[in-house]
């Protein structure tokens, strides 16, 4: 599988187990494309709702992305200091037309000051009956949800204080030109 290239400005598209268009990104600049990893700087791109709605997102950020882990980071930076917001979803897979995963509807947000808090319980329940997930993907997603807090825990990843100024410094680097 090819990966987007560093600069290439790309779409992401979330859906729900059942395959249905969850949510659509419009534009993410790539900072970092390899079979392992996509790294992506946005700011206030417009974001579609599968219902049609659409908004802006309101900050710079930061995406991470993987094609192993099963969840993904979203770093916002804001005035007050750096908020993440980490989506339980299938690894990444990237077919030139968008990245695109499942989003499993449990979130993590981790404030500034390093504390978090797991989101959206009720939701997983609800899709988990109704679209039937599997018992091993249930294991998957829960063994993920303790990794993903270990990563918060120990600073790794996105969460590690450089991460995020060394990506959205090529970010305004890229950007300029």
């Amino acid at each position: 599988m090819r990966f987007p290239r560093m600069g290439q400005i790309i779409q992401i598209q979330s859906y729900k187990h059942d395959g249905t268009l969850h949510r659509v990104w419009e534009e993410t600049m790539v900072l970092k494309g390899t079979q392992d990893t996509v790294i992506g700087a946005n700011d206030q791109t417009l974001v579609i709702e599968s219902d049609g709605r659409h908004w802006r997102t309101k900050e710079p950020a930061i995406t991470y992305f993987s094609t192993k882990e099963w969840f993904n980071i979203i770093c916002m930076i804001r005035q007050d200091g750096i908020y993440y917001y980490c989506n339980l979803g299938s690894p990444i897979t990237w077919d030139e037309e968008a990245l695109k995963y499942i989003d499993y509807d449990l979130d993590i947000k981790v404030y500034p000051n390093g504390s978090y808090k797991l989101l959206d319980e009720d939701e997983y329940s609800l899709h988990k009956r109704k679209m039937n997930y599997p018992k091993k993907l249930d294991n998957i997603l829960k063994s993920h949800v303790k990794e993903l807090i270990d990563w918060i825990k120990n600073e790794k990843g996105p969460f590690n204080p450089g991460f995020v100024d060394k990506w959205y410094s090529l970010y305004k680097k890229l950007e300029r030109n």
